[in-house]
């Protein structure tokens, strides 16, 4: 149990470093977000013309319209800009709490992933490389890619995450997991 225990706690802290370092000092993710000179205009008439916090898609359609209604929108659209937005009306610095929850998720994460490890019978280092790999990749795949392709966005920097969080994760469990 006192293994299982540090291979999750290590395992965490692997992925919640690696996390740490993607999205601050490595720049992962620095070609996903775009700059404007015209962000004052911009967020003044966000906050002049939406109400609510949350995530907008434009053009849009009010709840209950009918399917023909919509699809005659948004045909007459084609080829106009489009901007999915997410929109807070103010800015929160507090990091704590968000810290916190993400390295939750990682030791659940971890957990879940060494569960599954422990399952299979004859490990290898390279069989539990390739396992957390294929789990990174997994979540990569079906979360992150998927809606690069239909908000036509880049996804590499969650990619790179994907292969080095989980692969630095892979390598520290195939060694512990099968010490004796």
């Amino acid at each position: 149990m006192t293994k299982q225990i540090i291979a999750v706690l290590v395992s965490a802290i692997l992925l919640f470093v690696w996390q740490f370092l993607s999205w601050s000092m490595l720049g992962v993710h620095q070609s996903e977000f775009k700059y404007t000179p015209n962000q004052e205009k911009i967020m003044q008439a966000l906050s002049e013309n939406l109400t609510e916090e949350g995530q907008y898609f434009l053009p849009g359609v009010p709840p209950g319209t009918s399917m023909e209604q919509e699809q005659s929108m948004m045909e007459a659209h084609v080829g106009k800009p489009w901007a999915h937005i997410s929109y807070h009306k103010a800015l929160n610095m507090s990091m704590g709490m968000s810290m916190f929850r993400g390295f939750a998720v990682d030791i659940i994460s971890a957990f879940l992933l060494i569960w599954l490890l422990l399952k299979i019978e004859n490990r290898t280092l390279s069989t539990v490389l390739l396992s957390s790999l294929a789990v990174g990749l997994i979540g990569y795949f079906t979360i992150p890619y998927l809606n690069s392709v239909w908000f036509e966005t880049k996804s590499l920097g969650y990619l790179i995450d994907s292969v080095a969080q989980w692969g630095l994760v892979g390598v520290w469990l195939g060694w512990w997991l099968n010490r004796k």
